[in-house]
C-alpha cells in the first residue's frame, strides 16, 4: 500500500504543480478568460487517464491466463521504462519547468482557445497516462486481490491535490528538489520490484525461460501471508522465491539506475577540464623593469 501511495503522491504532485503553474500564470497576467479552456484540457486529460486504466484492468480479464501474464509482464516493463525516464527527466529539468510552461502558455494564448486546451491536456495527460500504467502494473504485481493498493493510490493523489492547492495559496513551502530526489530514489526501488515481477509474468507466459530455476526460497522464513511478508511485498514487491533471471534483472536495473540517479547532476561535465591561468585568478606577471643607468 505504501508503494502505491508513493506513486500516487509523486505522480499526482507533479501534475498538481503543472496545474498550479499554468493557473497562477494566467491569473497574474490578467488572463482569467483563458482559465476555462485550461480546465477543460485538464479534465479531458484526467478522463483519458481513468479510461486508460479501466481499459487495462477490464480488457485484460477477457484474456487467457498465458495472454494475461504476457500482457502484464510487457506492460510492467513498459511502465518501468516510462517511470525511469520520468524520474530522470524531472531531476534534470525541474528547475526550468516553470519557464518552459510559461513559454508554451504564451504561444498557446497567441493561437487561441484550441491551443490552450491542447497545452493543458498535453501537460497533464502525460503524467496521467504514466500514472495509470505504473499503478496498474504495481497493483498487478501485488496481486493480493485486496483494494489496499487502490486505496493507497487514492490517498496519494488526494495528498498531492491538497499539497498543490497549498502551494498555489502560498501556504506551504518545501524543498522540492529534495522531495523529488527522495521520492525518485524510492520509485527506482519500487520500479525494480515491478520489473522483476514483470519478468516473472513473462516466464509464466513461456516467453522467457527459467521459471523453475529458483535463486533461493525463503518462504519458510518469510511466509507470503505473514504481516511482514505482506509489508515487504506491498512496499518493494518482494518475492520469497524469485527465479535466477528475476534476481539478475533486479540487480542489473537497480544498481546502475540508483547510482546514476543519486549522482550529482552533471557530475561528469567537469572531468578532464583544465582551467586556464586567468580562470584560476592569477594575474599576468609584470614585465621586469629595466635597470636604471
Amino acid at each position: 500500500m505504501f508503494s502505491n501511495y508513493l506513486i500516487g503522491l509523486r505522480e499526482g504532485l507533479e501534475a498538481s504543480l503543472v496545474v498550479c503553474i499554468l493557473i497562477a500564470y494566467l491569473v497574474k497576467t490578467g488572463r482569467r478568460d483563458a482559465l476555462k479552456p485550461v480546465w477543460t484540457g485538464i479534465g479531458v486529460a484526467v478522463a483519458l487517464a481513468l479510461g486508460f486504466g479501466c481499459a487495462l484492468e477490464f480488457g485484460s480479464q477477457e484474456l487467457t491466463f498465458e495472454a494475461q501474464e504476457a500482457l502484464g509482464g510487457s506492460l510492467s516493463i513498459l511502465a518501468v521504462c516510462l517511470v525511469t525516464w520520468m524520474v530522470f527527466w524531472m531531476r534534470r529539468t525541474a528547475r526550468h519547468l516553470k519557464a518552459e510552461l510559461h513559454g508554451k502558455l504564451d504561444a498557446a494564448l497567441a493561437m487561441g482557445t484550441g491551443a490552450l486546451v491542447a497545452t493543458a491536456f498535453l501537460a497533464v495527460g502525460r503524467e496521467g497516462l504514466e500514472t495509470a500504467l505504473f499503478v496498474w502494473a504495481s497493483v498487478h504485481a501485488a496481486g493480493d486481490g485486496s483494494p489496499r493498493p487502490l486505496i493507497g493510490v487514492a490517498l496519494g493523489l488526494a495528498t498531492a491535490v491538497l499539497l498543490g492547492w497549498l502551494f498555489y495559496r502560498g501556504a506551504l513551502r518545501i524543498n522540492l528538489a529534495k522531495f523529488f530526489t527522495w521520492t525518485g530514489g524510492l520509485l527506482v526501488v519500487v520500479a525494480a520490484g515491478v520489473l522483476a515481477y514483470g519478468v516473472h509474468d513473462l516466464q509464466e507466459a513461456d516467453w522467457l525461460p527459467g521459471l523453475t530455476n529458483l535463486a533461493f526460497d525463503i518462504s519458510g522464513t518469510v511466509p507470503p501471508d505473514s504481516w511482514y511478508g505482506t509489508l515487504l511485498k506491498g512496499v518493494f514487491n518482494f518475492q520469497p522465491d524469485p527465479t535466477v533471471l528475476q534476481v539478475t534483472v533486479w540487480l542489473l536495473y537497480l544498481v546502475p539506475a540508483l547510482a546514476l540517479f543519486l549522482a550529482p547532476v552533471g557530475f561528469a561535465s567537469g572531468k578532464g577540464k583544465v582551467k586556464e591561468p586567468d580562470e584560476q585568478g592569477s594575474r599576468p606577471s609584470k614585465a621586469p623593469r629595466a635597470p636604471q643607468a
